[in-house]
């Protein structure tokens, strides 16, 4: 399908500056533009290639002052990431879908598979499980006994649900994550350790994205609750009883130890880790590599171990570099001292 520049501004409220019966077809990247791609600048650290794309279309911010003549045709938005992705979402949405049960999955007589549903080959599909309308299953994908799946749901190749955890609505797992394992709960005794039975499960609300590789453990009693519209980068582990807030998200290897509270609307940078049985409020912002021992209040964007406010991290920090030097001057200055006193 092609889009003129005139169609797409009409679309997502710009102004074009150009050719308005420009065409595209496809995406790219502004530094690898080909004729018929849209492309979109809204790092100005790629500024410099607006003046050589070849891409037919860029979609650029209002504010951006050009230095030379363009040769593409641009449109102007409030927000050019924003608007690109909304593009794609629109474009993603006319791809056709799979279709279809392969006659090499394994499903379960007591399952009940919704309508315009796929399931791939070597899926297994357990006792009881529910499974919404127009969900995708792709193949190896193991969903255990009495899962239930809301509507348009995807699961890609190599998940496993384990049994009696619930997803709602728009759910998308990616390969290799792992819903629902037993939580990390053993007691101590004076041979070795005593298993803890994890007897609650994962709760997935509406619209909630997870990365590959990705695992959210059960919970010990009650659920392990991931709430609507919460995003989840690659290789995140989740803990048993961890409430997660709505619009949430998180970048990879981010670790949360069991029944911490997370507020809605945080954003965490990679590999941050949170200790457990604490709460963070709503919309705390972790610099990458920060580690929480304990409650934030909130409202709060802090990096470093324990967190601090950006501007204190980074003197902290330079600060730190000069310790050896200045161990160096703290001896040497014990020695005058010591000299002076003849000692």
């Amino acid at each position: 399908m092609e889009f003129t520049a005139k169609q797409i501004a009409d679309l997502i409220g710009g102004k074009v500056e150009g050719n308005e019966n420009a065409t595209v077809h496809t995406f790219a990247k502004i530094e690898e533009g080909a004729e018929g791609a849209i492309s979109f600048l809204s790092n100005p650290k790629y500024t410099q290639h607006i003046y050589d794309t070849k891409s037919s279309i860029v979609l650029v911010n209002n504010d951006l002052q050009l230095e030379h003549p363009v040769k593409t045709t641009l449109i102007r938005v409030e927000n050019a990431y924003e608007c690109v992705a909304k593009l794609m979402q629109l474009y993603a949405s006319t791809l056709p879908r799979k279709k279809g049960i392969s006659e090499r999955a394994c499903i379960s007589e007591s399952a009940k598979i919704g309508e315009d549903c796929y399931v791939g080959a070597f899926a297994v599909i357990g006792d009881n499980a529910v499974i919404g309308d127009r969900c995708v299953i792709y193949p190896n994908t193991v969903i255990g006994d009495k899962v239930q799946m809301g509507d348009d749901c995807n699961i890609y190749a190599n998940v496993t649900i384990y049994e009696r955890c619930k997803l709602g609505n728009n759910v998308t797992i990616h390969s290799g994550s792992v819903i629902g394992a037993d939580g990390f709960g053993f007691a101590p005794n004076t041979e070795g350790y005593n298993k803890i039975p994890q007897l609650g499960i994962v709760c997935i609300e509406d619209d909630v994205e997870i990365g590959a590789n990705t695992c959210i453990d059960r919970s010990t009693m009650g659920q392990t609750i991931i709430h609507k519209g919460v995003k989840l980068d690659n290789l995140i582990q989740v803990a048993h009883n961890v409430e997660i807030g709505e619009n949430t998200v998180m970048s990879a290897q981010v670790g949360i130890a069991g029944s911490t509270k997370i507020g809605s609307w945080c954003m965490f940078g990679g590999q941050v880790g949170l200790a457990g049985h604490i709460h963070i409020g709503d919309k705390t912002f972790l610099g990458a590599q920060s580690g929480v021992p304990g409650n934030i209040k909130g409202n709060e964007t802090l990096i470093g171990t324990p967190p601090m406010e950006p501007k204190a991290y980074f003197k902290s920090q330079a600060v730190f570099r000069k310790l050896p030097d200045m161990y160096k001057q703290l001896n040497e200055l014990a020695k005058e001292v010591k000299a002076l006193k003849g000692e």
